[in-house]
């Protein structure tokens, strides 16, 4: 795998933040691209958060993962680097919006190349009221 202008390409994740974000050993901070999870930082504890939360840990803390980018931007508005990441052969910025425990966030430009796919991970979950969609009254990060 070519080394991505947006940072490297496998990681060994050494923190999970919240659902959506994670820490790497030598100290990158992940957001995952697409997949927005309810909050559980800063004193917040949003509906399914702590479930996202425990999702994202059991699927990445202590594993090496491969991450890819959108080239079209690599960080957020708050400097943390926008990936996919990948631990074994499962997308977890997938099975977050797949499962419930995400929405799907899409910020121009980053995301737009599969920006479709999420979108109907969304509805999808939505629909079968997977997740935060049949346990909330009120989903924290629904527009």
């Amino acid at each position: 795998v070519p080394e991505s202008k947006c940072g490297p390409s496998t990681g060994t994740v050494a923190n999970v933040v919240d659902g959506d974000t994670v820490d790497l050993e030598d100290g990158e901070r992940l957001r995952l691209l697409l997949a927005d999870t309810p909050e559980t930082t800063g004193g917040r504890d949003d509906c399914y958060g702590q479930e996202a939360k425990q999702f994202t840990t059991e699927q990445l803390l202590g594993k090496k993962v491969t991450l890819t980018y959108d080239e079209a931007g690599c960080t957020d508005r708050f400097g943390r680097t926008l990936a996919y990441v990948k631990a074994g052969s499962v997308d977890v910025n997938a099975e977050l919006v797949k499962r419930g425990y995400a929405c799907f966030l899409y910020i121009s430009p980053s995301g737009g190349d599969r920006e479709e796919e999420f979108a109907t991970y969304e509805s999808e979950a939505r629909t079968e009221r997977l997740g935060m969609w049949g346990s909330c009254t009120s989903i924290p990060c629904s527009q």
